[in-house]
């Protein structure tokens, strides 16, 4: 049986990918019988080029993807190089590592309320400025793209940075800086020249999928992104919503424009790897050591502090709106607090939190049952994981969402099969699934498979090995797995919105609808408990194994 799970598995990723694209290939090329055409025919492609917009939308995929991707990877590369090891990274590790779970809708939102003409920020100069009522400039959803971009380097930072520190050991960082700072070269250089390179093989797909991320994404683009016109994902699901069914078509075509897009930016960004790796070659044969790197360093620390801190008030700020009473332009605080929003809306809370823990719960123990049957078959008749799985499990990350899941939308429809929760939830495994395979595939295999063997010896079967002792031993990082999982899946906003068709609201769509709306109060205290649903399973993950374990502390890995 365990032989086909991973047949099962690679379904399960795969095949919404593969049938969305499918779905959005034939109303591309004119095949939409729904509305009246029976192709093939390049009318949608004639409609999409004939968009004013396409022009400036395309811009602003392409610079906001690699603006926010070039400077997640420098901040991480500088704060990694410069102060890994130390006392303050160490903090900075523990004060970015949770910002990970952040969804980046709520993440998006409490950036608005800071960086906003009407924000935080504005507020505290407005004495010192003399400004009585917010400043005529356009800073959240600013034509090139900027705000945009900063929300999204906000959250990138700490994913490349947890991906970096999960790479360090595996090219024994430390020894291999300590040799180049024993030849006389600087932190910065002898870490550049003599770790980077490995590291940057390591998470060279995580860098991918932050690229393609950063260029289709639709729930930050539509919290802080331009409106006139709108970035190209975010057109493609205005087009899906139109009543007029030929816009499908469009949108179909305008899917395909994206993804030619993300893989053209993919391309280019390959031909750079091989560009900076050849002048890095010339860089290191120099032999220049560098050894007078302080200001360079002392650039790299106050960049990520900036980054939690941004995010960590961002969240205060959502706290703070969603219990503010009177809160007059330029008052720095509210003049009292209420929990009049939270009552108003609470059953409108309940039934989104509801509906987002059904189906994160459910698409996460999908997931979990799938990635523990391939480590097990994995483990039981000794296969690898090979570059070609590799790419596998990363591909439905490397897809934007945006190219498929239009086409995945129109199939269902056809076929009658867009009602009820499961759609939804077999949406949100194909992106779950990847998460929670790469948090517990690393602790599975280093689990100690002499105990299995001594296990073997009393006579212990394959089963009860696994039940009885591998997964107790484990809980900690099934646990942690399971929050990821469940963090994944409660922000996703996309595929809700699309497979559920309006019919299935959590936490995200909810908060998001609400941004056109302009109700700061409810808008905190949505993206607020939708960061809730994302925080508590990894508190639950920490608090569980030191309770359960609390008098077997060897019990557990």
């Amino acid at each position: 049986m365990l032989r086909f799970v991973p047949a099962l598995t690679l379904l399960a990723m795969l095949g919404p990918v593969i049938a969305g694209l499918y779905g959005a290939l034939l109303p591309a090329f004119g095949h939409l019988p729904a509305a009246g055409f029976h192709g093939p025919s390049l009318v949608a492609f004639q409609a999409l080029f004939a968009w004013r917009g396409l022009a400036d939308a395309s811009r602003l995929s392409i610079t906001s993807g690699l603006l926010a991707t070039m400077l997640s990877l420098a901040i991480v590369t500088l704060i990694v190089a410069g102060w890994s090891g130390t006392r303050p990274f160490k903090w900075l590790e523990r004060a970015l590592s949770p910002l990970l779970s952040v969804p980046h809708a709520a993440a998006a939102f409490g950036l608005a309320f800071l960086i906003a003409p009407s924000g935080w920020i504005m507020r505290l100069a407005a004495p010192v400025a003399g400004f009585d009522r917010p400043p005529d400039v356009l800073v959240v959803g600013d034509p090139w793209g900027l705000s945009l971009t900063a929300g999204l380097v906000a959250k990138e930072v700490p994913f490349l940075l947890l991906m970096t520190l999960a790479a360090l050991p595996q090219v024994q960082a430390a020894r291999t800086l300590a040799v180049a700072r024993s030849l006389g070269y600087g932190r910065i250089a002898g870490w550049l020249k003599s770790v980077f390179p490995a590291i940057y093989a390591q998470i060279r797909l995580p860098i991918y999928v932050v690229l393609a991320f950063s260029m289709s994404v639709v729930d930050v683009a539509l919290i802080l992104g331009p409106t006139t016109p709108p970035t190209l994902s975010v057109q493609i699901v205005e087009w899906m919503g139109a009543p007029d069914l030929q816009n499908r078509m469009t949108a179909a075509a305008g899917a395909l424009w994206q993804l030619a897009l993300v893989l053209a930016v993919l391309a280019l960004w390959r031909t750079g790897e091989w560009a900076v790796a050849r002048l890095g070659c010339i860089w290191a044969r120099s032999g220049h050591r560098h050894a007078r790197d302080a200001v360079i360093r002392a650039v790299g620390l106050p960049l990520a502090a900036v980054t939690a801190i941004t995010t960590l008030l961002g969240l205060a700020l959502l706290a703070l709106w969603s219990v503010a009473a009177q809160w007059a332009y330029p008052d720095p605080l509210p003049a009292g607090l209420t929990a009049r929003t939270w009552m108003r809306h609470a059953d409108a809370l309940a039934d989104t939190a509801t509906d987002t823990f059904l189906v994160a719960g459910i698409a996460t123990a999908l997931a979990l049952i799938l990635t523990i049957g391939c480590l097990e078959a994995e483990h039981r008749h000794g296969g690898r994981m090979t570059r070609r799985a590799t790419w596998a499990l990363y591909l439905p990350l490397l897809v934007p969402q945006i190219a498929f899941l239009p086409g995945l939308q129109t199939l269902l429809l056809s076929v009658g099969a867009d009602t009820g929760r499961a759609p939804v939830i077999a949406a949100h495994l194909v992106f779950v699934l990847p998460y929670v395979f790469l948090s517990l595939g690393d602790p599975w295999r280093a689990w100690d498979t002499r105990q299995a063997t001594v296990a073997a010896a009393l006579g212990a079967t394959h089963t009860n090995i696994l039940w009885r002792i591998r997964l107790p031993m484990l809980l900690r990082p099934v646990l942690t797995a399971m929050a990821i999982g469940i963090a994944v899946s409660v922000g996703q906003y996309l595929p809700t919105l699309l497979i559920g068709g309006g019919r299935v609201a959590t936490l995200t769509t909810e908060a998001v609808a609400l941004s056109s709306g302009g109700d700061r109060r409810a808008i905190g205290a949505f993206a607020l408990a939708q960061t809730g649903a994302a925080l508590l399973p990894f508190a639950l993950a920490l608090v569980l194994p030191a309770v359960l374990f609390r008098n077997r502390r060897g019990l557990h890995v």
